[in-house]
């Protein structure tokens, strides 16, 4: 089992634990907060487990009829991902809203604030373990779920300030108040992810610094003379190169041509060597560009 697989069962496991705990808790107490915090378990659980089957899917090997992997199922994971949490913050704020409305009263927050409080501990530990192997794998998938658990970490602490809020002062405004807050917070926390999961669907080009590092290369060859046609994606773990090179010997042998492209490639892959490349260059002995544009 890959690591990134593994960390979609551990954060599926902690979640749907965390889901029966809190979800009893809120029930019982009458807490929005509480009830806000079992409700974003209930969905990161479904969502890890969504997020397995998506890994699963892109690490699986190009084929005759997907070409270049499914690596975009990542992607597309992070997109419904960001969907699901912005869902579920606002129906986190009718909660809110429908508390205020009907008056009600919060129960048991003693028992709430040490279920929160063993929430919390818990997340942290997830959130440091999903984060290491986000930076390990440079998963899309498990970034999006550290991000998604950090903000249960913000949102853990704002319904226990909440909870000794409504114990010491007996004003429910407080769990009303902080309830929609971490509504609000999930919701601007979704943006992120539906974004990068748009722009990878897009076949957004690589990040400038990047770009500028595969130009360098290209041009600190003698024999090159320029480039043209450049394009660049990413999709999971995949990085995609694709340009035109023009040699300033237009008499250079096909052999010598490519043992030079070759050189470029292996000096591309040291980029990061974390990322799998697919680099295709196309070999000009003149520049061909203002001729295909016209």
């Amino acid at each position: 089992m890959s690591p990134q697989k593994k960390a979609t069962v551990v954060s599926s496991t902690v979640a749907a634990i965390l889901t029966i705990i809190k979800l009893a808790v809120g029930l019982f107490s009458g807490s929005v907060a509480v009830l806000a915090s079992a409700i974003d378990s209930i969905l990161d659980m479904f969502v890890s487990i969504f997020n397995y089957f998506a890994i699963s899917k892109s690490e699986k090997p190009a084929d005759k009829t997907f070409n270049y992997g499914k690596g975009k199922i990542e992607a597309l994971a992070s997109v419904i991902e960001g969907t699901i949490i912005s869902m579920s913050g606002l129906f986190l704020l009718y909660q809110a809203f429908s508390k205020y409305k009907n008056g009600e009263v919060s129960s048991y927050l003693e028992i709430s604030i040490y279920v929160m409080i063993s929430s919390l501990v818990i997340t942290i530990g997830l959130v440091l373990y999903l984060n290491y192997i986000a930076k390990k794998t440079h998963s899309m998938v498990i970034k999006a779920d550290a991000l998604h658990y950090k903000t249960d970490v913000f949102s853990s602490i704002a319904v226990l300030l909440s909870l000794l809020l409504v114990s010491l002062t007996g004003y429910e405004l407080f769990d009303v108040i902080i309830g929609s807050l971490i509504a609000l917070y999930i919701i601007y926390s979704a943006y992120n992810l539906i974004h990068s999961g748009i722009m990878v669907l897009l076949d957004r080009a690589l990040d400038e610094e990047m770009v500028i590092n595969i130009i360098s290369i290209f041009m600190s060859h003698k024999d090159v003379h320029s480039f043209h046609h450049l394009k660049t994606r990413e999709a999971a773990n995949k990085i995609f190169v694709e340009a035109h090179l023009v040699f300033s010997d237009t008499s250079i042998s096909l052999v010598k041509a490519h043992k030079i492209s070759d050189l470029i490639e292996d000096e591309i892959e040291k980029l990061n060597d974390k990322k799998e490349w697919h680099i295709t260059i196309h070999l000009d002995p003149y520049d061909d560009s203002k001729v295909q544009n016209e």
